[in-house]
């Protein structure tokens, strides 16, 4: 059976505002998803899912009142947690990028690529065999959309990551759990 999922990455956020977990959107972020939006109503979206983070959520939001449609959230799909102890953004950014190809590291008290992969993974799985045949829209994260995405195809990897953008719009076709392939529809 044919599914598609919308692995829609949250756009712009503010790094100084709230925590991890409530952070909102920049003023070019909430334009950003209302362009989202409206490459989405074309689609004919059937489930909406987000992580439970805030600016994932806020990036589907409006495609969910569009189609009147409730945002199912999950755990599962958060960002990764990287460490214990708060790294500056761009040394964090450093260390991903430097470490990205090995799957188990992880900084003290923090969650490694194969963790949040698995995690992850897990919800996608059942989404796929919940929703068959459905289109499905998810409010996601880079790193953990890329690591969704590297599961399937071991060809997306940190270049993808380095090249996504806030937001970003990628279409999945599947059949049952095989990814048969992959289109961009953000042009931003």
């Amino acid at each position: 059976m044919k599914t598609t999922i919308y692995m829609v990455r949250h756009a712009e956020s503010p790094y100084d505002e709230g925590s991890e977990i409530t952070r909102g959107l920049t003023t070019k972020g909430k334009r950003d998803i209302e362009k989202v939006t409206e490459i989405l109503k074309v689609e004919g979206i059937d489930v909406i899912i987000s992580s439970p983070y805030n600016r994932a959520i806020l990036s589907v939001e409006g495609l969910a009142q569009y189609f009147e449609l409730d945002i199912k959230t999950y755990e599962d799909l958060r960002e990764r947690f990287f460490a214990e102890e708060t790294i500056d953004n761009t040394e964090l950014m450093s260390v991903i990028r430097g470490k990205f190809n090995d799957f188990d590291y992880s900084l003290p008290g923090g969650e490694s690529n194969a963790d949040c992969q698995n995690r992850s993974i897990s919800v996608i799985k059942n989404i796929l065999k919940e929703h068959a045949g459905k289109k499905i829209a998810i409010g996601i994260h880079g790193v953990v959309m890329t690591l969704l995405m590297n599961y399937f195809d071991s060809s997306y990897g940190l270049d993808f990551l380095d090249q996504l953008k806030k937001p970003d719009i990628y279409k999945l076709r599947f059949e049952n759990f095989e990814l048969k392939d992959v289109i961009r529809l953000w042009k931003g």
